[in-house]
């Protein structure tokens, strides 16, 4: 009997851990205006280049021309670890975890009006913002204020 719990709690955790945030250098790209990739496709931005932002996943590639773009925007969304709780201690609930979205709307090179949606690291945020801002000239606009102070937290 046991044994059957203690698969059950790590088989929920696994599961719990496919549908947690990104972390580190991933990406997830949500969704946009881009057909070719799926939404939900996770991969690597690169900024390494001096005028395209780059996301590349398994699905393609899409490049983003830093002088076509035209806002960005930062959010978060925040929720209960309910499936947490459930699986390993009711305490979890009184935590949140907390997503982070980037929103870019750009032209593309061929003069075609886009937009992307990425979920980036907590960690992230705060450089991949400020590089967007320093390449594009264009300013973060903030979903909320508690999106402002995260950002503020991080740059700093």
């Amino acid at each position: 009997m046991k044994r059957t719990t203690f698969l059950l709690v790590i088989a929920a955790f696994f599961v719990l851990s496919a549908s947690a945030a990104v972390r580190g250098d991933d990406v997830m790209y949500v969704g946009g205006t881009f057909a070719t990739i799926a939404e939900k496709t996770e991969g690597r931005l690169d900024s390494s280049k001096q005028s395209h932002l780059v996301f590349n996943a398994k699905g393609g590639s899409i490049s983003i021309p830093y002088k076509g773009i035209n806002s960005i925007e930062y959010g978060q969304k925040a929720g209960r670890r309910v499936g947490v709780a459930l699986a390993v201690s009711p305490v979890a609930l009184f935590s949140k975890k907390r997503k982070h979205y980037v929103s870019l709307g750009f032209t593309d090179d061929s003069g075609t009006k886009q937009g992307v949606v990425f979920e980036v690291a907590k960690g992230r945020v705060g450089s991949l913002v400020t590089n967007l801002e320093a390449n594009s000239g264009k300013k973060v606009e903030f979903e909320s204020e508690d999106a402002k102070k995260h950002f503020d937290k991080e740059a700093k």
